[in-house]
């Protein structure tokens, strides 16, 4: 206790003496006006005699939680010999906290380098330590296929494409309301709610928790696909599916009819939706009365029992509708041991594959932009986001871990149903492109209305995905047209539109201002390089690229693979 005092007093003189030294020097200084040097130096020596002397008097206090505050404000780690070091707990064997709440310092370990409080570090495999505080730059990151239209663009072939060198492909949202077709050695595949990366005998398929799944249809979709060929062979080995993914039933699928109806008499049109039951189904989680596959998977009593509550809720809703409840338990009870051995825990699932080793995930967007709930033309959209925000809700993945993005672009526009549509060809035109490109929906095989390309939907579509790059998807099916048109600008009442409009009374009267462009009568579906296309197709596909400032990465002239040309 003496020697404490004495150190406290030496310290109170030694404070007194350097500031009367450092009056006498200023005095002494402003008199005599030495160098500019001689005076940096003198005023060194000051600043360092007072550094000293408060780190005297810091060492002398005794209260441990005064005495970490000022260590940290002068930036300076205690000599591990220090009173402080020896004593880093508290007498009930906790550790002592510094006045932020944060640990004050630890005795280090024998042979441990001691660090600041503002180098914070973190061990590492090797046995290195790296700071926690620098940015981790993301081991694995996805690759992300998004349809910029209104849907039907070549998602499906596209992803195929990528799929074949791809260890993981994943669906983030939608349901078995989209429709992919591949083909693969002269067979057709159709997929609704698979991935189309499912073919890749070697790559694993993952349903994500965004995704509503309609279990019939699932295992439906799959026994069909292997009649058609050996693509399928062992899906249920390479299948995952996401625990908290949320489940369609019949009385869904039956209540999509019943409102479509009730549209058509209320307001004399209906929204066209597929009736796959993914709107009420999607309804249910939100209301927070939905079943996951989580539920289906564990006690079957307790979910038979929530089902049960589901299913009169809806009941209740449309006197009209009919559910065999009993029925429909008895199926699903059989459905839910054909789907236990391919649930996992989504949010682990791909929290391991993205800080992995190296893999190379492809996530496979369902429906496409101006079809998401919030940025499409509502109210004639999907119940889901299909632009790339789905894919980190739609699967866990943070936003750092989303990597290329490839907007699918069809040389043409097309819509299935009903809604706004600027650049539709309601003639021999758009007859033509409905013809020769077999525009017919996959989920519903219904005849797609068909236009000109639009630029400005496009551009709308980038600007909330961020596109890095074009897939330029049937140009073949321009081969026969004179003259290609592409809508450009948005005009109302003879004024441009600056955006693309939210409102759709807007959008349906809007007036197209068009670029004409060369067409070039010739067949493009053998070629198989950029430079053997025809100059005026070459144009068009540059144009693009011009207009939307995204280069354009693939052009398909065909069903094939082989007849995707890759530009770089």
């Amino acid at each position: 206790m003496a020697d404490t005092y004495l150190s406290l007093i030496i310290g109170i003189l030694q404070l007194f003496l350097l500031v009367t030294d450092a009056i006498f020097y200023l005095v002494i200084l402003d008199i005599n006006c030495p160098s500019q040097n001689h005076t940096e130096f003198l005023l060194m020596i000051q600043v360092i005699s007072f550094y000293w002397s408060v780190m005297g008097l810091v060492y002398s206090i005794q209260d441990e939680h005064l005495k970490t505050f000022l260590y940290a404000l002068l930036s300076v780690v205690p000599d591990k010999h220090s009173s402080m070091a020896a004593d880093s707990t508290m007498s009930n064997g906790q550790e002592t906290a510094s006045l932020d709440g944060e640990p004050a310092f630890k005795r280090p370990r024998e042979g441990e380098h001691v660090e600041s409080l503002h180098t914070l570090k973190e061990p590492t495999e090797s046995g290195q330590v790296k700071s926690l505080r620098t940015p981790k730059e993301p081991k694995n990151k996805v690759t992300v296929v998004l349809g910029a239209q209104w849907g039907d663009e070549g998602k499906g072939k596209v992803v195929d494409l990528l799929a074949m060198d791809a260890d993981i492909v994943c669906r983030c949202q939608g349901g078995n309301n989209a429709g992919h077709t591949v083909v693969v050695d002269s067979v057709e595949y159709d997929f609704h709610l698979l991935p189309s990366g499912v073919l890749n005998q070697k790559a694993v398929s993952f349903i994500g928790n965004g995704v509503v799944i309609h279990l019939p249809g699932l295992f439906d979709e799959a026994e069909k696909n292997l009649k058609k060929g050996k693509g399928l062979q062992g899906w249920q080995e390479r299948l995952k599916i996401s625990d908290r993914a949320h489940i369609v039933f019949n009385f869904h699928q039956a209540v999509d009819g019943i409102q479509e109806q009730q549209r058509q008499l209320q307001a004399g049109k209906n929204l066209g939706t597929t009736k796959k039951g993914i709107g009420p189904a999607y309804s249910s989680k939100a209301a927070r009365n939905g079943l996951r596959v989580c539920d289906l998977v564990s006690s079957f009593s307790v979910f038979e029992e929530k089902f049960r509550v589901l299913a009169k809720h809806f009941c209740d809703m449309y006197p009209s509708l009919n559910v065999d409840v009993d029925k429909e338990l008895q199926d699903l009870k059989g459905y839910a041991e054909k789907l236990r051995p391919l649930v996992t825990d989504g949010v682990y699932f791909m929290h391991k594959a993205l800080n992995g080793p190296s893999k190379k995930i492809l996530v496979e967007g369902a429906n496409a932009a101006l079809l998401d709930i919030d940025f499409g033309t509502y109210p004639f959209v999907t119940s889901s986001n299909c632009t790339v925000g789905g894919v980190c809700t739609g699967l866990g993945v943070p936003p750092c871990y989303v990597g290329q993005v490839y907007g699918v672009v069809k040389a043409y526009t097309t819509r299935v149903g009903v809604g706004a549509f600027p650049t539709e060809l309601d003639n021999d035109i758009g007859n033509t492109l409905q013809s020769r490109g077999r525009e017919f929906g996959v989920t519903t095989g219904r005849r797609r209305r068909c236009g000109w390309l639009d630029l400005v939907l496009i551009r709308y579509a980038h600007m909330v995905n961020g596109f890095t790059a074009i897939a330029l998807t049937k140009l073949d099916i321009l081969d026969t047209l004179p003259e290609i048109k592409v809508g450009v600008a948005y005009f109302v009442d003879n004024e441009p539109l600056p955006n693309f409009p939210a409102n759709m009374d807007v959008l349906t009267h809007v007036t197209v201002k068009y670029e004409t462009l060369p067409g070039w009568c010739c067949s493009t579906e053998d070629v198989r390089c950029f430079d053997d296309l025809p100059p005026q197709a070459q144009k068009y596909i540059r144009f693009i690229e011009d207009f939307l400032q995204v280069p354009v990465k693939w052009v398909g002239v065909g069903k094939s693979r082989e007849s995707m040309i890759k530009l770089f």
